[in-house]
């Protein structure tokens, strides 16, 4: 039986599903029929201007963002997609945060819907810190299939990590 270790909170029925379409070969085939295209945000110049663009449509008074790139340290094996940070220092009699989101550069080849949840998931920790009710809600404020698209991001992941998945095929 394969682990699916980015799917355990999921119901059994589901992941049994996921299996099938495993035991088939037809998980990368699924998911490229459900998501064919791939977005053009390739540079940290782009990233910026793309989430500063979700930022103004959805959340006007959170704090501004002094920074976003994408970063290739960041990967699901430290188990993070995504990064939000708050960092202060002191000019002068003040402190000054300043706030930055880091996009694993595993993204660039993804679907756009997959960059889309990632942004909107650390776009909602600048009103949210915890996973907790409230910041679902504003997740699916930002984004009404947010749910369906990061249980799809994850099985994404899924595929990702099958021994049978070639680095090519990762790029489809």
């Amino acid at each position: 039986m394969v682990q699916l270790k980015y799917l355990q909170a999921y119901p059994a029925a589901l992941q049994d599903k996921v299996r099938e379409l495993i035991a088939r070969g037809r998980l990368g085939e699924h998911l490229a029929q459900r998501y064919p295209d791939r977005h053009e945000v390739q540079s940290d110049k782009a990233l910026y201007a793309y989430v500063a663009s979700l930022k103004q449509q959805h959340l006007r008074n959170a704090p501004a963002i002094d920074k976003v790139r994408y970063d290739a340290k960041l990967d699901v094996v430290q188990r993070a997609l995504g990064l939000h940070t708050a960092i202060s220092r002191v000019q002068g009699g003040r402190l000054k945060a300043k706030k930055e989101i880091r996009v694993a550069s595993l993204f660039k080849a993804a679907a756009p819907q997959f960059l889309q949840m990632i942004v909107v998931h650390e776009l909602a920790h600048l009103k949210e810190l915890d996973h907790n009710k409230a910041f679902y809600q504003l997740c699916t404020y930002m984004l009404p299939d947010y749910h369906q698209l990061e249980f799809d991001l994850r099985v994404y992941l899924t595929w990702r990590e099958l021994p049978s998945t070639t680095a090519a095929n990762r790029r489809q």
